[in-house]
């Protein structure tokens, strides 16, 4: 159960003196150090959080005992976080299809049991030795990849792929001691991306949470986690579209969907939504695209349909699907001299793809990205303010449908027949 409590937090904002909309809080005034008292949702049980540092609590998780199974509400240990490592209580999750991709295990060395997720949003439970970053009681987005700070990655300016904390699927212990922090009657339960937030309560690296500001709605912001911050970083931060140009985004699920809101944020003039369901056209429209074009109704290569809609081809575009047939077009869909593609969805581990050379010698560019080019603990709270407390995304029309921690195999039902975009998932 969840009960509101009052909580004062002393901070130095830029604030506007004279407005009590909180949204103005960051506008461009001279800092000056106030206090905010705000009501916020909090567990009835928040003395616990304060209480049981150092010792295994006992919660409910969502555990996936074999592969393709619906999964098992059931009781398990959370043992306490070791050195650099946080235990989050996460109070709400979404399903990605990266969870239902390794759930289904086909083609994979399975890793069951496990407990899934990775999307999510929580509050700071406790740290172990050496974390200094987050606090107790800090609001916080678990990532599945990481940023340790240390490694070259980390160090450049250009990169987000970290040596130490880089997703691993096959990894299902933690790197302190090769353990897991979760069992079931004694026995382990391996964790999933370093995050498992199918869980009352989680434990993850340091280097995997985002800080985030406490007045940012977790129940909105627990998507940035993984697929929205992907697509809309693909845009901005790689294909990076100059106001008034063009851009094709192929695959219009909710990453396909993030990278338009990318395209019409930078002030793209024409989103061109490529995908072969129609039914996902007139929802696209909340997204910013302009245009649509279905493969299925032509009989040319889509990029060639794409290059006489824009006379030549499209500034940029952004390939969301995963399909090496959709990555050939929206590489040659892009204009000569300028044009750049951007590869974002994840092939099969066996594919190939092919382009002529001299589609590169015209001067066309293509990328790949990994989570939208953002450094996980540096750049997701400015993705928070910047984007969604400014009002800029609008993450609510991601979440299409909603349900209690208890219920979370509709979930999983929702994703598999297509439906909508992002479930929330309440831990209820």
């Amino acid at each position: 159960m969840y009960s509101p409590c009052s909580t004062i937090y002393t901070t130095t904002l830029p604030i506007s003196y004279h407005t009590n909309n909180s949204s103005d809080l960051f506008t461009n005034h001279p800092p000056k150090k106030i206090q905010i008292r705000r009501s916020i949702v909090c567990l009835s049980s928040s003395i616990k959080m304060s209480t049981t540092a150092g010792q295994v609590i006992r919660c409910k998780a969502a555990v996936a005992w074999e592969a393709g199974k619906p999964l098992v509400i059931e009781e398990v240990e959370v043992a306490p976080p070791q050195k650099m490592e946080v235990r989050v209580k996460i109070l709400f999750t979404s399903l990605c299809h990266t969870d239902i991709y390794f759930w289904e295990a086909e083609g994979q060395n399975p890793v069951f049991p496990r407990i899934f997720g990775h999307e999510a949003a929580g509050i700071v439970e406790s740290v172990g030795e050496g974390v200094t970053e987050v606090q107790v009681g800090d609001h916080v987005l678990p990532v599945f990849t990481g940023e340790c700070k240390e490694c070259a990655h980390c160090k450049s300016e250009e990169s987000n792929m970290c040596d130490l904390l880089r997703i691993n699927t096959d990894r299902g212990v933690m790197l302190s001691d090769g353990k897991s922090r979760f069992s079931h009657n004694g026995k382990p339960i391996f964790h999933f991306v370093g995050t498992s937030t199918f869980s009352e309560y989680t434990v993850v690296h340091i280097g995997c949470l985002a800080k985030i500001n406490p007045l940012a709605p977790l129940d909105k912001v627990c998507i940035l986690s993984c697929g929205i911050s992907t697509g809309l970083g693909a845009t901005l931060n790689v294909a990076k579209p100059k106001k008034g140009s063009s851009v094709a985004v192929f695959g219009l699920g909710a990453v396909g969907l993030a990278a338009a809101e990318g395209a019409r944020i930078a002030g793209a003039s024409r989103i061109i939504g490529v995908d072969v369901n129609p039914d996902r056209f007139e929802l696209a429209k909340k997204f910013g695209v302009t245009e649509f074009v279905n493969p299925k109704d032509h009989n040319k290569p889509v990029q060639e349909v794409i290059a006489e809609m824009t006379d030549g081809g499209v500034d940029r575009s952004v390939e969301c699907t995963g399909n090496t047939e959709a990555m050939i077009s929206a590489f040659e869909c892009v204009h000569d001299g300028w044009g750049v593609a951007v590869l974002v969805g994840v092939p099969h581990k066996d594919a190939v793809f092919k382009t002529h050379p001299m589609n590169i010698l015209n001067e066309r560019t293509l990328k790949g990205t990994f989570f939208g080019n953002y450094k996980p603990r540096s750049d997701l709270p400015s993705v928070v303010e910047k984007y969604y407390m400014s009002k800029e995304l609008e993450l609510e029309k991601f979440i299409t449908h909603e349900v209690k921690f208890a219920e979370i195999n509709k979930a999983f039902e929702y994703m598999l027949k297509g439906e909508g975009l992002r479930c929330l998932i309440r831990m209820e």
